[in-house]
């Protein structure tokens, strides 16, 4: 299930962390990689020991995980600390599936979910595309500033080589608490229209059945 985001960050949000990004080092790519990523992976992410992380944190994860859509499909358990990724022209990410098990020793958690989070608009970079190899075929990913995409950390996946500009991204991972992708996929589907049942009636029979089982059904697979 891929799921695309809208709206994430607005306007002010990017403006500033554009402004915390502006004049941030930046470190060579690799130097998070796994094993099997790091012969692929061309890229520059944010010093992990740089101040301006956390300020990024509040905004970025603080608006993600509230947004409804990303709570649906992915039913965080585990939210990891973000990567902020900077893609200048020459750089991609070869196509690799991400480590199943990330973190430093006593913080580790699964990787489920990937999530990146577009915090420059696609007029300002060519190339760049996200391409996530699903059951249908490649889908391409670039997205207006501020929105999101969410995918399967299972799915093979590449960043497209820049040619022009620069390409700014924050990525984080989820362990989900339905660890099952096909499981999550039916639960966002049952939320989506649980959700439109219950603006239009919260009392009505059909929505207050369509939300037992919901409940019923996370309670039959969530992991805790």
């Amino acid at each position: 299930m891929l799921v695309e985001i809208p709206e994430v960050l607005d306007t002010e949000q990017l403006e500033a962390v554009r402004r915390l990004l502006a004049d941030a080092p930046f470190v060579d790519g690799r130097l998070s990689a796994g094993t099997a990523a790091r012969p692929v992976k061309r890229n520059e992410e944010l010093d992990p020991g740089d101040r301006r992380i956390e300020a990024l944190n509040r905004i970025v994860m603080g608006a993600l995980t509230r947004h409804p859509l990303y709570l649906g499909a992915a039913l965080p358990h585990r939210v990891a600390v973000p990567f902020y990724a900077r893609y200048r022209p020459g750089m991609a990410y070869g196509e690799h599936v991400d480590d199943p098990v990330m973190g430093p020793p006593g913080g580790r958690y699964r990787s489920d979910v990937s999530v990146t989070v577009f915090l420059n608009g696609p007029e300002e970079y060519d190339g760049g595309e996200l391409v996530v190899e699903t059951t249908f075929g490649p889908r391409t990913v670039k997205l207006p500033a501020g929105h999101a995409v969410l995918y399967p950390s299972s799915s093979r996946h590449r960043v497209a080589e820049v040619t022009r500009g620069e390409r700014l991204v924050a990525v984080t991972w989820v362990q989900s608490l339905v660890r099952d992708p096909a499981r999550r996929e039916v639960l966002f589907e049952l939320d989506q229209a649980r959700r439109a049942l219950i603006e239009a009636d919260p009392t009505a029979e059909p929505a207050r059945r369509v939300q037992a089982a919901y409940a019923n059904l996370v309670r039959m697979w969530a992991e805790v």
